[in-house]
C-alpha cells in the first residue's frame, strides 16, 4: 500500500495538521513526510507533540515543527499560524483534524460539554481556516483546506449530537468556501471516516470490547479502517492529482453509512450499566487530562484530541 504514490508526490509542500500529535492526525503526518512534505503538528499537549515530532523526524528524516495551540482561541490560532509560516516560510495546506466527542444521552449533557465539542470542532476549524485563508488571499497564493468530518455530518446521529452539529457546520463551511475561494486558488474538501479505532479517542467512546464488536458488525466489509488508508486518501487530495476536486466530502467507511444512518444510533440499545461504564470511563479520562495540564502549568494550552 505504501507504494501507491510516487515518493515525491508532496515534495516540499508545507502542511499544518491540527490534532497532529496522535491518532489519525499523526498517521497523516507520517504519510505526508514519506511523500516529501514538511509538516507542522498542533495539539494541546506540548510534551506529546515534541515526542511525536522527534519520533516522526527520526523515522522519516523529514522536517516536523511542533507547536502547542488551543484552537478554541482565535488569537492563539493566529500566533500558531504566524509561527508555522515563519518557520517554513509559508504554508501550502491545512488539515482540520483536531476534534472532541462525547457519547451520551443528550439530556445528560451539560452546557460545558456542548461548548467543549463545538469549540474544538466547529470554532477551531473555522478559526484555523480563516487564519490561513486570509494569508493566502493577501499574498495572492493558492492553498488547500482538508477537514476531517464524520459520516453523520449530513444525516446526524443520536448520542453524539454536539459532534454531529459541529461536523455538519464544518462540512457547510467546506462547501461554502469551495465556491467563494475556489476562483482565487484555494480548494476546500472534507473526508468523512467511518470507524478508525485509535488510542485515546475511540478508547473513550467505546471502552468495552463488546461495543467495538457491535460497531464493526455494522460495517459491510467487516473490519475497521487502517490509518494508512485514510492517510493515502488525504495525501491524494492534497496533491496536484487532486487539484480539480473542490467542495466534496469523500466517505471512507467500508460501506457503513449505506447500511444504516447515524454512526452511534445503535447505542439506544445499551443498558443502564453500560451507560454507567461509559460515563465512568469518560470522567476518568477527563481527570487524567486535567492532571496532565496541571503538571504543565505555564505551558501553552492546546487544541484538543484528534478524532
Amino acid at each position: 500500500m505504501t507504494s501507491v504514490f510516487a515518493p515525491d508526490l508532496l515534495q516540499d509542500r508545507v502542511i499544518l495538521i491540527t490534532g497532529g500529535g496522535t491518532g489519525l492526525g499523526r498517521a497523516m503526518g507520517e504519510r505526508f513526510l514519506e511523500l516529501g512534505a514538511k509538516v507542522a503538528i498542533a495539539s494541546r499537549r506540548e510534551p506529546v507533540l515534541r515526542a511525536a515530532a522527534d519520533e516522526m523526524m527520526a523515522a522519516s528524516g523529514g522536517d516536523v515543527f511542533p507547536i502547542a495551540c488551543d484552537v478554541r482561541d482565535p488569537e492563539a490560532v493566529d500566533r500558531m499560524v504566524d509561527a508555522v509560516w515563519t518557520h517554513f516560510g509559508g504554508v501550502d495546506a491545512l488539515v482540520n483534524n483536531a476534534a472532541g466527542n462525547i457519547a451520551a444521552p443528550t439530556e445528560k449533557l451539560s452546557h460545558r460539554a456542548v461548548d467543549s465539542v463545538l469549540g474544538i470542532v466547529l470554532h477551531g476549524s473555522f478559526y484555523c481556516t480563516l487564519a490561513l485563508g486570509k494569508r493566502w488571499l493577501a499574498d495572492g497564493r493558492g492553498g488547500r483546506v482538508l477537514s476531517i468530518v464524520t459520516t453523520y455530518a449530513e444525516g446526524g446521529s443520536a448520542y453524539v449530537v454536539p459532534s454531529a452539529a459541529a461536523k455538519a457546520g464544518v462540512l457547510a463551511m467546506t462547501r461554502s468556501l469551495a465556491v467563494e475561494w475556489g476562483p482565487r486558488g484555494i480548494t476546500c474538501n472534507a473526508i468523512a471516516p467511518g470507524p478508525f479505532p485509535t488510542k485515546g479517542a475511540w478508547d473513550r467512546l467505546l471502552p468495552d470490547p463488546s461495543l467495538m464488536e457491535s460497531a464493526i458488525d455494522r460495517i459491510p466489509v467487516r473490519r475497521a479502517g487502517e490509518p494508512i488508508e485514510l492517510a493515502n486518501l488525504a495525501a491524494f487530495l492534497l496533491s496536484d492529482a487532486g487539484a480539480y476536486i473542490n467542495g466534496d466530502c469523500i466517505t471512507i467507511d467500508g460501506g457503513e453509512k449505506l447500511k444504516g444512518g447515524g454512526q452511534f444510533s445503535w447505542m439506544g440499545s445499551l443498558t443502564e450499566e453500560q451507560w454507567g461504564a461509559l460515563e465512568a470511563s469518560a470522567r476518568g479520562a477527563t481527570k487524567a487530562d486535567r492532571g496532565s495540564a496541571a503538571k504543565q502549568a505555564g505551558a501553552p494550552r492546546g487544541a484538543g484530541s484528534s478524532r
